[in-house]
């Protein structure tokens, strides 16, 4: 029965009011229990059933991730590029996030096929997805700069480790090593992309701030020129 509910996203159903339903139920159980008790949830995990499903759940989550950042940035605790460029990138989303997942994917199966897993794929593919269950968390642990980007990748990674030992039966050892390495690389990397990205976001607002003030500047002194051709 387990079983069969991980894999209803991929079942067509006569009533589509109940299928949604059953998804929407199904994503919340998947949610609590990949943030509650992973392992279990891991080793329970069908390693087949299609990619529909964890697609949806991911671009799902991705996109509620996307919307706590965006009420964060309108209350001043997350750095924004306006408010046009928040919603378009809520809007594109879902895309990004299969992009991203498919590319992870690939890559996470590569490396787990090195390690000696024997899953295919599609297992790798829904590992990544439904380790995207603590999107919306680590999307609120983005106000905390660069710390909460740090414990999301932290967390991350040790769901891909409990991944490796509970789906791809691989050794703990040899996935708390791979892993970890993996995760400092990263890090390394997130530091320098989330420094750069709010480096850019700060001359982006001093650039608008700058040209406003010219833009006014400007308007003034043209108002102040035709006045005294008015009075010649």
């Amino acid at each position: 029965m387990e079983n069969q509910r991980y894999n209803s996203g991929n079942q067509g159903g006569e009533d589509i009011i109940n299928q949604i339903r059953e998804n929407i139920s199904l994503t919340t159980e998947i949610v609590i229990k990949v943030i509650t008790r992973p392992i279990g949830f891991f080793r329970e995990m069908p390693k087949t059933g299609g990619f529909l499903f964890p697609i949806i759940f991911m671009a799902a989550l991705g996109i509620i991730g996307s919307i706590l950042r965006v009420i964060m940035s309108i209350i001043g605790l997350y750095p924004s590029m306006g408010m046009d460029i928040s919603a378009a990138s809520i809007l594109l989303v879902p895309v990004f996030v299969t992009i991203l997942g498919f590319i992870s994917a690939a890559i996470l199966f590569i490396i787990w096929k090195f390690m000696g897993s024997r899953e295919s794929y599609e297992t790798a593919f829904r590992c990544v997805a439904f380790a995207g269950a603590i999107a919306p968390i680590t999307s609120l642990l983005h106000v905390i700069p660069y710390a909460g980007g740090l414990f999301g990748l932290v967390w991350t990674m040790y769901l891909m480790i409990i991944a490796s030992t509970e789906v791809h039966k691989i050794s703990s050892q040899k996935a708390w090593i791979v892993f970890c390495a993996l995760c400092a690389l990263l890090a390394m990397m997130s530091i320098s992309a989330e420094f750069t990205g709010r480096k850019m976001i700060d001359e982006t607002k001093e650039f608008q701030k700058m040209t406003s003030e010219e833009a006014d500047t400007a308007i003034g002194g043209f108002m102040k020129e035709f006045e005294e051709s008015q009075r010649k």
